[in-house]
């Protein structure tokens, strides 16, 4: 089977069982895994002198493991390479716990605030609608590029070993890639090979968003607008996603007590953001999953065939 249609397969296999709670109850995810593995390697190697050197180690350690971890278990079959993509794919994840943000809103303030908090980093604790509204959308965002397109784009560069070196960054990055006092040095590696492999995905993520968004006009002011977001990365989904609905997106937030003054993408865009929204950035991202599946399908049956 060719990596395109097992890729499909994975993708519509995620998007129809998601994350089985009955499975992870029982078993440790793939995804705990590798930050137990980053955890280890942060506790015993990020030490002065040479922190930075260390952290470069420690990343090109994980990178090496979880390429032979994927060709290993690509020598078991098509079948488990299409289950274990679909592991390591968070489509419908991601679709269910924004979708609680629409829908603990529409029940209350609180209940909303409670519902984004299990998926952003910033505090919401005081948050008002708008503002919970606003950091549900930007996680859809973000998230389906890091969450689907980037493993799925990895998948079909490289197969299982692709897609979980990709998942091992992306995961090593979140945990150690922040510029906090113990990481500024020893998280260098993960955060700036995050940014390599994540430079292509990001773009086809919002090139994705704005096709299915109506917004492929306005692509000089989404480009602007994504070197207006502090990631490189992260400000393409976003501005896609912001064009898309003609909201502004990002802008002021508080992490750790301490009011951030970030700048605001698509800062012309409307404010007074609602749940309906939510449900309509979930309908773009849903279509723009579409578009990725049929055009990996077409992918993988024309090599099947020629």
């Amino acid at each position: 089977m060719t990596t395109g249609l097992t890729l499909a397969l994975a993708m519509a296999l995620d998007a129809l069982a998601g994350e089985p709670r009955w499975l992870w109850s029982r078993l440790p995810h793939p995804a705990v895994m590798m930050g137990r593995a980053v955890s280890a390697l942060d506790t015993r190697l990020n030490t002065a002198p040479g922190a930075r050197a260390k952290g470069i180690v420690a990343i090109v350690t994980l990178v090496l493991g979880a390429g032979l971890i994927g060709i290993g278990l690509a020598q078991l079959g098509w079948a488990v390479e299409v289950i274990v993509a679909a592991i390591l794919l968070a489509h419908r994840s991601l679709i269910d716990h924004v979708a609680a943000v629409a829908h603990g809103l529409r029940q209350s303030v609180g209940e909303g605030r409670r519902a984004v908090a299990m998926i952003v980093g910033r505090d919401v604790s005081t948050a008002t609608t708008d503002q919970v509204a606003r950091a549900g959308i930007e996680s859809l965002s973000e998230n389906f590029s890091d969450g689907v397109i980037a493993p799925a784009f990895w998948f079909l560069i490289g197969g299982l070993p692709g897609i979980l070196i990709y998942k091992v960054v992306n995961t090593a990055d979140s945990m150690i890639g922040y510029l906090t006092p113990r990481h500024a040095a020893f998280g260098w590696g993960a955060a700036r090979l995050d940014d390599l492999l994540n430079w292509v995905p990001a773009r086809l993520t919002g090139g994705l968003i704005a096709l299915v968004g109506g917004a492929t006009g306005l692509w000089a002011a989404i480009r602007a607008d994504a070197a207006l977001h502090r990631s490189p990365n992260a400000g393409w989904p976003e501005a896609a996603m912001a064009r898309a609905l003609n909201i502004a997106l990002a802008g002021p937030r508080s992490y750790h007590g301490r009011m951030e003054d970030l700048a605001w993408v698509h800062p012309d865009g409307r404010r007074d953001i609602t749940p309906a929204d939510i449900d309509a950035a979930l309908r773009i991202v849903w279509k723009s999953w579409g578009l990725a599946l049929a055009f990996i399908l077409l992918i993988g049956v024309l090599i099947w065939i020629f």
